[in-house]
């Protein structure tokens, strides 16, 4: 069993995901958040439509897109299909949202542009929010076995959980306690993950918690 190939591939597409994610999530978050344009509030709308849609109702079309442009069983085609998400736009516009307009408006008259406002004074102010994205994508990513099992169909792009059930085939000859020893590897980059983001995850509960 490859296992450390398994572990690679799960640790490079899901550090590609998390990053393709939060960059964008950040830009469009900022965007409806903090710069006027023509119906913004609608489009936004539509935007948020996009989470009622199931993710399984998106295989086929995904797949078939794929398949044309000669993706499959690609690094970019486990990638680029999911590299947006509408949940962390929303999350971090409510971030940005919650910050004080003066701050931005004094950026401006000192001639920052929006990405220098966005990297130097939004991004910062809302870490937080940014690093509970971070673990929720990190977590989505890692333990993702649908997409990675359909666009995938050899064995070195395999990710874990992928692995892990493939592994039940005769000529691996591996038992039980072989598998549960090997899913244990699968929960430990979650919980450090978890480690050094948990106190940013609090201040962002405490920062939306009502003090009585």
């Amino acid at each position: 069993m490859p296992f450390w190939r398994y572990t690679a591939v799960s640790f490079f597409l899901c550090a590609m995901n998390v990053l393709g994610q939060l960059v964008g999530s950040s830009l469009s978050a900022y965007a409806f958040a903090r710069i006027d344009f023509p119906k913004r509030d609608l489009i936004f709308m539509v935007v948020l439509a996009g989470m009622m849609i199931p993710s399984q109702l998106t295989l086929i079309p995904n797949y078939v897109t794929l398949s044309r442009l000669h993706w499959i069983n690609t690094y970019q085609g486990i990638i680029i299909p999911n590299v947006s998400s509408v949940f962390g736009a929303f999350l971090l516009r409510q971030a940005f949202l919650s910050m004080e307009k003066e701050i931005f408006e004094a950026a401006e008259v000192d001639g920052a542009s929006h990405v220098r406002i966005l990297f130097s004074i939004a991004l910062p102010m809302a870490r937080p929010a940014v690093a509970t994205l971070a673990l929720f994508l990190f977590i989505a990513k890692w333990n993702d076995y649908l997409w990675p099992l359909i666009v995938t169909n050899t064995e070195n792009m395999r990710t874990l959980p992928v692995g892990l059930a493939m592994v039940r085939k005769a000529e691996y000859q591996i038992g039980p306690e072989h598998l549960m020893a090997a899913s244990l590897f699968v929960l430990v980059p979650v919980l450090i993950v978890f480690v050094f983001t948990q106190k940013q995850l609090i201040e962002g509960i405490a920062a939306g918690a009502v003090k009585g």
